[in-house]
């Protein structure tokens, strides 16, 4: 059997921001004399989340599961008493309750809660106190803890450099092979670009859930609009670099693909680029029809490449660009 290679050690932002949270919870919670005070580090636990966004909704599903599951807990033991079938009960009603109020992720928090009370016998009102600080201190300090997060802009900028490098290789790759010809690319830049692509758009989303109030960021749409200009690339390069011949349409074809490939860039220039490629066109217009067979087909087969290619920059139409030099301020912030 082949055993897995050890994975480095490294301590991850998020395994240092819980253990923090764990000393700060239940230290407070000892400062304040709590019984089960390092209950209050297994509710801080269960409210670390990776964005601000899940992080709020963390906090407001913990407290109010919280908040039933004392009231439940203060109804059926003080009717069936405390003992396991009164609990079994407990937890029988209790799930269903959390599925019907869309709060099921909050029900280990909330059976913290439930064996802490069952296990004092009794439910008074310096227990309800008790209870209730353990969840603002273990709550509390997950909300505070969660609300600083990295910055991530040179995480998307880097995988932003990388798609824009592909990208301006793959359309050079496909300038020469108009060209000349030349079939000696490998075509690693496509699986370069999605990767880049995914894990950026990736970024880009927890980029948009840690402000609260911004419902779309720039990089998202950028990256979203890289997915699907790669689409396009990958559906058009079968066709043409399996041209039946070398046609004089080829060279304005290249023209214009090695020009693209200088430009690959995160601003917009779009329509400068679309008012070159119908140049292309009325250029194609001009020329004389083919001559056979393959010519026609290579014709054709540019012709729909130009047509994917207006697609490919139509996408990018309405995009207002990423201002870099605004990103660069930021981060020597």
């Amino acid at each position: 059997m082949k055993l897995k290679k050890i994975k480095r050690f490294s301590i991850g932002y998020r395994t240092l921001k819980t253990a923090v949270g764990i000393a700060v919870a239940i230290g407070i919670a000892s400062f304040l004399d709590l019984e089960y005070y390092t209950s209050a580090g297994i509710l801080t636990i269960l409210s670390i989340q990776t964005t601000k966004r899940k992080s709020v909704h963390a906090i407001y599903t913990r407290v109010a599961a919280g908040l039933l599951s004392l009231l439940l807990s203060y109804i059926l033991f003080s009717i069936g008493g405390y003992n396991v079938i009164t609990l079994g009960v407990l937890i029988l009603l209790f799930l269903p309750l959390l599925v019907m109020f869309h709060i099921t992720a909050a029900f280990v928090s909330s059976v913290v809660i439930v064996l802490q009370i069952f296990n004092s016998g009794e439910f008074t009102l310096p227990l309800l106190y008790n209870e209730l600080l353990l969840m603002l201190v273990g709550f509390g300090v997950g909300f505070l803890i969660n609300f600083y997060m990295p910055d991530i802009s040179k995480g998307l900028n880097r995988h932003r450099i990388a798609i824009e490098e592909a990208y301006s290789t793959i359309f050079h790759e496909i300038e020469k092979y108009l060209r000349t010809g030349d079939t000696s690319w490998d075509g690693k830049e496509l699986i370069i670009a999605e990767k880049h692509v995914a894990k950026g758009k990736a970024l880009a989303y927890m980029d948009v859930e840690n402000h609260l109030a911004r419902k779309e960021d720039v990089y998202y749409r950028y990256f979203d609009i890289r997915e699907k200009q790669l689409e396009i690339i990958e559906r058009v390069l079968p066709k043409i670099t399996s041209l039946p011949a070398s046609v004089a349409h080829s060279k304005i074809v290249a023209d214009f693909v090695g020009e693209l490939s200088e430009n690959v860039h995160s601003g917009n220039t779009v329509t400068e680029s679309r008012r070159k490629l119908q140049r292309v066109r009325e250029r194609f217009e001009e020329m004389p029809m083919p001559k056979n067979h393959e010519e026609f087909l290579a014709m054709s087969a540019l012709y729909v490449f130009i047509e994917e290619m207006d697609e490919y920059l139509a996408i990018k139409q309405n995009f207002e660009g990423i201002n870099l030099k605004k990103e660069r301020l930021k981060n020597r912030k």
